[in-house]
């Protein structure tokens, strides 16, 4: 079984457990609150079926966000989780929203409400100690196998159980005499599950923008870059979140006379030291600089090969027509261009030929130097 595979079922599985749960709970807490008149636990009831609609969502998007990347989604399908996410949380909200609504009106109505009795109590504790252990296993999961939206979910469970504790001490409060206390526990409840589902929300939100990730989680990502070999330095670093893996994109810099298969080698070498080091981190893309295209714009004063060939071979045919033509020419680019001219063994040219290059060719801004390399296999 993939690894992929492996995670999808293990959240899958934690999310079913809490269902099974959350439909107990939930049925359990309306009957109990409607037999023993409190309206708190009705509403904690209530919050507890409204979690198996969020479970079952859970289990569609989980299914979704691990499919494989495709034509329409080359990225894979993670940003599915993200919003899966956000549709999570601002169910929550409403649920609140709901929520705090029935418990103002209990709360400021003309007439006062029966006491409750102590089965509510019985059913609080149940569900505090039923929804705080979810809550611990599906976190568990949840950070296992990296997913916000499990780790999301298991923040949801927390807020029945703290709910439940909201109730506990209304009911326990109602009991002894002071009436309002389980009207206010309700809507207590509210308030604490809309905090939650807006914190959810947003943080979804800011991932779905690409928020960069903090600046010291992106300082040591620099740092292991740093720490291989012939990388000069890293510049244009972008990072953000994706379905709780980090994506980065960065401009390395390698010595301009490095060959390009050895210069992407290093950007290889950098991506696998940064898979190696941090677990969170997915997919890297790199650009490989012989300088730093920050702040050098030198594609508007560099000539590419094509022109440079031609100046070559005119300065070659005025100053030394009786060589043949250049069997390989190497060009290095930094603030200028380094020509390499390779000629064949039983070429001779005169010790000064680089200079008389230069002169003919009237020594252009972007001209640093020529060598001029004789040997058999050039």
């Amino acid at each position: 079984m993939s690894r992929e595979l492996s995670q999808q079922k293990a959240a899958e599985r934690v999310t079913l457990v809490g269902a099974i749960l959350d439909f107990v709970l939930g049925i359990a807490k309306i009957i109990v609150g409607i037999i023993s008149h409190s309206s708190a636990l009705v509403v904690d009831g209530v919050h507890s079926l409204s979690d198996l609609v969020t479970d079952g969502l859970v289990v569609v998007v989980l299914r979704i966000s691990h499919q494989e990347p495709d034509e329409d989604h080359p990225w894979g399908h993670g940003r599915f989780e993200t919003v899966g996410t956000v549709v999570l949380g601002c169910a929550l909200i409403a649920v609140a929203g709901a929520m705090a609504f029935e418990s103002a009106k209990l709360l400021f109505a003309d007439s006062i409400p029966l006491t409750p009795e102590w089965p509510a109590l019985v059913i609080a504790a149940l569900s505090i100690l039923g929804k705080e252990w979810i809550f611990h296993y599906t976190m568990r999961v949840g950070k296992a196998i990296k997913s916000d939206l499990i780790i999301a979910n298991a923040w949801h469970s927390r807020t029945d159980a703290l709910s439940s504790v909201v109730v506990l001490v209304g009911v326990g409060g109602a009991m002894m005499g002071i009436w309002w206390l389980d009207a206010l526990a309700a809507l207590i409840v509210s308030v604490v599950v809309g905090k939650i589902g807006w914190e959810m929300t947003w943080d979804s939100i800011k991932e779905l923008v690409d928020t960069a990730l903090p600046e010291e989680r992106v300082q040591a990502y620099r740092k292991v870059v740093m720490q291989v070999e012939g990388i000069v330095s890293v510049h244009s670093f972008k990072s953000r979140k994706m379905a709780g893996q980090s994506q980065l994109e960065m401009h390395i810099q390698v010595p301009p006379t490095l060959s390009a298969s050895e210069g992407h080698y290093i950007g290889d070498t950098a991506v696998c030291r940064l898979q190696d080091a941090f677990e969170d981190v997915g997919h890297v893309i790199f650009h490989i600089d012989t300088y730093n295209d920050e702040t050098e714009q030198v594609c508007k004063t560099l000539p590419l090969r094509g022109e440079i060939q031609q100046a070559i071979n005119e300065a070659l045919a005025n100053v030394a027509p009786q060589l043949p033509q250049p069997k390989r020419m190497t060009l290095h680019y930094n603030d200028g261009v380094e020509i390499e001219l390779f000629f064949a063994a039983d070429t001779t040219a005169d010790a000064s030929l680089s200079d008389q290059l230069k002169a003919a060719m009237d020594n252009p801004h972007w001209l640093d130097e020529i060598s001029i390399w004789i040997g058999p296999g050039r």
